[in-house]
């Protein structure tokens, strides 16, 4: 499904959701969903991330990067688990949802970038419009698209990229594979 095929009205169905989503889960609930109430766009198999903020810095990160459940059910999950599961942070309160701001990354399929060198990958780089999936041996970090804003030297963002992947940042390999995907944005 080219991203392009979420509506306003998709797009304000899947923010509620992720809200509901982790109102629910202040109360240690979970938010039901019933599939076939949703658009087609909605149920079709999607990743994607739910990234939330509260008072403008980063709170909670959390997505899938492949497609393995309806696009609603992913967001539903995600959203949860950013609040509530990134370990990075301690669980979402009351008082921080009021003052809580909900970005959805919807994810296009990711596509294998083929490279000679480090050289020639960091040459391939489309900052602003890649998120990068860099994989070694059983390591493995992404970066949504976003990140390029506040990274937004390609050499940089892929030393980045390694450390978050548990790699030293000048580490290099001819093991490494790295896919390219971009992203659709919530709001």
């Amino acid at each position: 499904m080219p991203l392009s095929e979420l509506c306003v009205e998709d797009r304000r169905v899947l923010l509620g959701l992720a809200r509901g989503s982790i109102e629910r889960g202040l109360c240690g609930q979970e938010l039901r969903v019933v599939i076939e109430e949703y658009s087609a766009v909605l149920r079709t198999a999607r990743a994607s991330f739910v990234t939330i903020e509260v008072d403008a810095r980063l709170r909670g990160c959390i997505g899938s990067l492949e497609p393995r459940r309806p696009l609603v059910m992913d967001v539903v999950q995600n959203a949860h688990s950013s609040a509530f599961g990134d370990p990075r942070f301690p669980a979402l309160t009351f008082p921080e949802f009021e003052r809580l701001d909900i970005h959805i990354s919807i994810l296009s399929a990711p596509e294998p970038v083929h490279f000679a060198s480090e050289e020639d990958l960091i040459g391939q780089l489309r900052p602003r419009v890649d998120g990068l999936i860099l994989e070694e041996g059983f390591r493995r970090g992404t970066f949504l698209p976003v990140v390029w804003e506040s990274l937004p030297e390609p050499r940089e963002f892929l030393r980045q990229l390694k450390r978050k992947a548990g790699l030293p940042a000048d580490f290099w390999s001819g093991d490494i594979r790295v896919s390219r995907y971009t992203t659709e944005s919530i709001p």
